[in-house]
């Protein structure tokens, strides 16, 4: 099988996480990645645990299958080996902060007018446009500013930031969507383009209920926990031996979920007979819930409403997510190989299933700092 971008060659200026998660997932779909690091530290995550001997699981994680050549793009002689793969590249990809590619001299205006079919791809924490373009940003500060943390924790409680580096994976996503765009549309006209991704934007756009609330209302909403804010009951709920979730997302599925819990008259209580009504008495109706739900444990009830209908599933670590047999099946838990007398890592699979694109596809081990400057050279002088 050919996967979608195996003729796409893409140089990755990228570190830490947002611009290496986009040049991974890129690499899933067959791209060949070239990641251009700094000579002697290389990408700060190389210097991340956890570790097995001294390599990062995490660099692991986000690197696999690349090749590393290091290279000082202030020094003569790396630079042009650096303008030599700009020649052969279909897309570069860099999340420094603005200003940087352009003090170098390989911003995208003078990219462009040298290699007009170059797609040039940068993710930062404000954008290139904006009062606020030069600004530095990690992760949580975009997760504040963008409001993801006014709406994330308990009820009442103190801004709490999401457990996953949303703010970074989020914008590494809309990365890749805009890069792949413009690989379509340089296949019609011939002409690369500038793809500006704003870690803060990216919050933005995930925040689908919190717009629509405080746009109607004037009122922003608050953190509800695990609940969501507009649609009940739809939640964590305790059993005997732990938590799980409801997901009743309508009228009917309210009916099918009082049926199963033995609630029959619950669908007909004024209090509980609408969605706005089961908002209205959310707190009333967990208690209702849980005082069944806490005799049994979680696989009677998960498999209760399973065989009604009804969303359900345990809340799981890591450790059981590593081991549950859908993620299996579907290849979603895998090997990062090792390089000779170095360590093997489990990573996350590629979600992207498609035909034409094998899966589990063989991935390549992570790279050693510029452990791959000769491949890299020898591929520049091949035609």
């Amino acid at each position: 099988m050919t996967a979608p971008l195996d003729s796409i060659t893409v140089l990755d200026l990228t570190h830490v996480l947002a611009g290496p998660f986009a040049t991974a997932t890129l690499g899933d779909l067959g791209a060949h990645v070239i990641k251009v690091e700094r000579p002697g530290t290389g990408d700060d995550t190389r210097a991340f645990p956890p570790f097995k001997g001294e390599e990062s699981a995490y660099f692991a994680g986000l690197n696999h299958g690349k090749l590393s050549i290091a290279l000082d793009l202030k020094a003569g002689a790396d630079r042009a080996i650096f303008e030599r793969l700009l020649a052969r590249a279909d897309v570069i990809l860099e999340n420094y902060r603005p200003g940087t590619m352009e003090k170098l001299g390989y911003g995208w205006d003078t990219l462009s007018a040298r290699f007009p079919r170059l797609i040039y791809g940068a993710v930062s924490g404000f954008g290139h446009t904006g009062p606020e373009a030069g600004k530095p940003a990690y992760d949580m500060v975009v997760q504040a500013r963008g409001g993801v943390m006014s709406i994330t924790g308990e009820e009442g409680g103190p801004p709490v930031r999401v457990g996953a580096s949303i703010g970074d994976i989020v914008a590494g996503m809309y990365l890749v969507q805009g890069v792949l765009a413009a690989l379509l549309r340089r296949d019609r006209d011939g002409r690369g383009a500038k793809v500006d991704i704003s870690m803060l934007d990216a919050q933005l756009a995930i925040m689908e209920h919190a717009v629509a609330i405080t746009s109607v209302s004037g009122n922003p909403p608050g953190p509800t926990g695990a609940r969501h804010p507009t649609i009940t009951p739809f939640s964590t709920y305790r059993a005997a031996d732990g938590f799980f979730v409801i997901a009743a997302g309508n009228d009917a599925l309210f009916t099918k979920l009082c049926a199963a819990l033995g609630l029959d008259d619950l669908p007909a209580d004024p209090r509980f007979a609408s969605n706005a009504a089961r908002c209205e008495n959310v707190h009333l109706l967990k208690r209702l819930i849980e005082a069944v739900t806490l005799d049994r444990p979680r696989a009677h009830w998960i498999a209760a409403l399973e065989a009604a209908g009804v969303p359900t599933g345990q809340v799981q670590n890591m450790a059981e997510v590593l081991t549950d047999p859908q993620l299996l099946a579907r290849h979603m838990v895998t090997e990062v190989p090792a390089r000779p007398g170095g360590a093997a890592f489990t990573a996350a699979g590629n979600p992207i299933k498609m035909t034409g694109l094998a899966d589990p596809a063989p991935r390549g081990p992570a790279p050693t700092l510029d452990g791959d400057r000769a491949a890299v050279l020898d591929w520049l002088e091949r035609d």
